[in-house]
């Protein structure tokens, strides 16, 4: 026979015999599974941050199932809207608990904490953690190398390059916990978010004694127990010479923040009080003194100034002008005259007596 068609034969043989072989142990150790948790699964945000303490939201979805009650566990991501929708499905309890969120216990930024050496190695928190205690003096604070930033699916913690240190956005904070294994210090926390998001945190994480701990960053609790003292309700214990605030019995008087000698015990989300400047005092109402009635004086009419006599100005004095002479004219030769005719004799007087009156 072809050697060919002998391989080819006998290869199908065996994938035909192996395929047998899986089938016959797949219904005999078959793992009945409860349909509910497809249903589960559903329902949850599918980031598997971890968050719940569970693999993923595969593994977490048969862990509610599985429960008789669904007690203290919690989706950190979908929060109580989640739950109470699975409670529905399984006929459940939800659980009640409040919203979390990341929080940065250290306040060493650049000025406050200024570096004693340079890193040159792997630039990750965990491998920095395991040479040495840091690049500043406190070993307790922040390492700077963002492995919290990295481990966030929801991209809610970035470095601040001026401080050197994480911040988290607290509109895409979920609290699902993944920034607090990754922290190799314990720097981050997960605290309720508060009323309105207003929460009081000691921003601090070193355990030194006060010299201590102050020498390495300005801005360190020192364990002097003055926030304490002056807490009405006992919501605030130093242990370690380092306070800390309890956000269960927390009222938000912030009076421990204006005790604090150091700064290290920050408020978050507080309004911001408007100085009211006081209004200043009236002064007092003077009324003016009336003043006698003067009499009105006389009115003395000026007296009229006699006007400048102005003198005429002289003329100037014509001089006559030259007489002139008319040329002689030539007078054209008289016409002879006709000739006179005789006088009328005289005619006699009748009147006897003429009177001669000398006048």
């Amino acid at each position: 026979m072809n050697p060919i068609l002998i391989t080819i034969v006998t290869l199908t043989a065996i994938g035909l015999l192996v395929s047998a072989i899986l089938f016959i142990v797949a219904k005999k150790f078959k793992v009945e599974e409860d349909a509910r948790i497809d249903d589960v699964e559903a329902l949850l945000p599918g980031a598997n941050c971890g968050g719940c303490g569970c693999a993923g939201c595969r593994d977490f979805a048969t862990k509610l199932v599985s429960l008789d009650e669904l007690g203290d566990v919690q989706c950190p991501v979908g929060g109580g809207e989640t739950m109470n929708k699975i409670a529905a499905l399984l006929g459940k309890t939800a659980p009640v608990s409040a919203p979390k969120i990341a929080v940065v216990k250290c306040n060493g930024t650049c000025e406050n904490r200024p570096k004693v050496n340079d890193y040159d190695g792997f630039a990750t928190c965990k491998v920095k953690a395991s040479l040495y205690s840091g690049d500043t003096g406190c070993g307790f604070g922040c390492l700077g190398c963002g492995d919290c930033t990295r481990v966030c699916k929801f991209d809610a913690i970035s470095m601040d390059p001026a401080t050197g240190l994480p911040v988290v956005d607290e509109s895409k904070c979920t609290g699902c916990g993944a920034c607090v294994k990754a922290c190799p210090k314990g720097v981050i926390e997960l605290r309720p978010k508060g009323l309105r998001g207003m929460r009081v945190v000691v921003l601090c994480n070193n355990r030194d004694k006060g010299a201590v701990a102050r020498k390495a960053c300005q801005a360190a609790c020192i364990g002097c127990a003055k926030c304490a003292k002056v807490c009405k309700f006992e919501a605030i214990a130093v242990e370690n010479n380092l306070a800390y605030i309890d956000p269960e019995k927390c009222k938000l008087c912030t009076k421990c923040v204006d005790e604090c000698p150091t700064g290290a015990i920050h408020k978050f989300n507080f309004p911001v009080k408007k100085k009211v400047e006081p209004k200043p005092e009236a002064a007092p109402e003077v009324k003016p003194v009336e003043k006698p009635v003067e009499k009105p004086a006389p009115e003395v009419k000026p007296e009229p100034k006699p006007e400048p006599e102005v003198k005429p100005e002289p003329k100037p004095v014509e001089k006559p002008a030259p007489e002139v002479k008319p040329e002689p004219v030539e007078k054209p030769a008289p016409a002879p005259e006709p000739a006179a005719e005789p006088a009328p004799a005289p005619e006699p007087d009748d009147r006897e007596d003429v009177i001669e009156l000398d006048i």
